[in-house]
């Protein structure tokens, strides 16, 4: 593809001059929570695709032929999603549309979103278990330490029960279940050995949650998932039906009893814990109040004359399966290819053949 194409890499989370939103970057403008909250409101999927349109105009927009002023997109996960926007708003200015586990939910809330989330974390935490048993009681002792002790992590935010459950979000991705065991069974170790969690070790823990270096992402999440509605914390609302993972109901119960990792999910105490969200933390909030307005136009999709091509994956943790193939019969002329032997991550651990069954549904060479 690299041969044959000029490529425009966006960095979608990172919008406005693709530069990672920190407070040190926030415009000397905004001041106030209000204002800060009032700015980020700009950093959704509908704003991305104008910042895309008005970046094709400039580069695209003084060709002869109508046809070279369109470009292919491809989008992975987040990227897809940001597609799908640009298919309901801007499709004239797409030729192509390439996605890869990026097939959006198109509901108007997020809480059927999370709903079903937390059945696929249960399942992943299941198998989790089941390939490493003896990380039941390591879990159980690790949070417990948690509970009494204050863990500072290297750059200054709190190894807190609720932030050691958030590693769970790696069990979608490839290899993700062998990372959170190394990263338990070194932890359980070192209190064995040494009566605290090494500083190596709480340096991988905070190196394997990214919230700190992309607080857009973790502001943001739930709101990506909104039109016409507001998020009010959803994942909060409803991980909490479920008290398998509640430490204070958990540490209760058999010493065989499972504490459940969570995942990609966001909480509001993650503006306590982490500290590079700590400034964003009432910021946050007026987001999660925000009612929010639309992403996607179903009738345009319905009419879409642009050629859509998207790998799905059945195990897919992060983009529910059912949700996608409800969103590819409402893009007239989706073409997928399914597969169970990837994960979320599958462009990245076997890109060559990702992008092979991509071009492949494009020239519908099916064989």
């Amino acid at each position: 593809m690299i041969d044959s194409k000029q490529i425009l890499w966006l960095d979608q989370r990172g919008t406005g001059l693709s530069t990672p939103l920190t407070p040190d970057t926030l415009p000397a403008r905004i001041k106030t929570d209000e204002e800060i909250a009032d700015y980020l409101k700009h950093f959704r999927q509908d704003n991305i695709v104008r910042d895309c349109e008005a970046i094709r105009h400039v580069i695209l927009g003084h060709k002869e032929n109508p046809e070279d002023r369109k470009w292919t997109l491809l989008g992975q996960s987040f990227g897809g999603f940001c597609i799908i926007t640009y298919l309901s708003y801007f499709s004239e200015g797409i030729k192509e549309a390439f996605l890869t586990g990026g097939l959006a939910p198109l509901v108007n809330d997020p809480d059927a979103v999370y709903g079903s989330l937390v059945q696929r974390v249960i399942k992943r935490n299941e198998i989790y278990y089941a390939k490493y048993p003896k990380d039941i009681k390591r879990v159980r002792d690790i949070v417990a330490y948690l509970e009494i002790n204050d863990v500072v992590l290297p750059n200054g935010g709190r190894l807190t029960p609720n932030r050691w459950q958030h590693l769970g979000i790696d069990f979608g991705m490839s290899g993700g279940i062998d990372r959170i065991h190394q990263l338990v069974f070194r932890a359980s170790r070192e209190l064995e050995t040494i009566g605290k969690i090494g500083y190596k070790t709480l340096q991988s823990i905070q190196q394997a949650q990214s919230y700190d270096g992309n607080p857009l992402y973790a502001i943001l999440h739930e709101a990506i998932y909104c039109q016409g509605q507001s998020s009010r914390w959803s994942a909060e609302r409803a991980i909490s039906q479920h008290a398998q993972f509640s430490w204070a109901h958990v540490k209760g119960l058999g010493s065989s009893e499972l504490l459940l990792f969570t995942g990609e999910m966001i909480f509001s105490s993650m503006f306590d814990d982490y500290a590079n969200l700590r400034p964003w933390k009432k910021a946050a909030e007026l987001i999660a109040q925000t009612t929010w307005g639309p992403l996607y136009d179903l009738e345009k999709l319905a009419q879409n004359e642009v050629k859509v091509s998207a790998v799905t994956y059945f195990d897919d943790m992060y983009v529910d399966f059912n949700f996608a193939q409800d969103t590819a019969s409402k893009i007239k002329g989706t073409e997928q290819y399914i597969t169970n032997q990837l994960f979320h991550d599958g462009v990245r651990e076997d890109c060559k053949d990702v992008m092979k069954r991509l071009f492949q549904l494009s020239k519908k060479e099916y064989c």
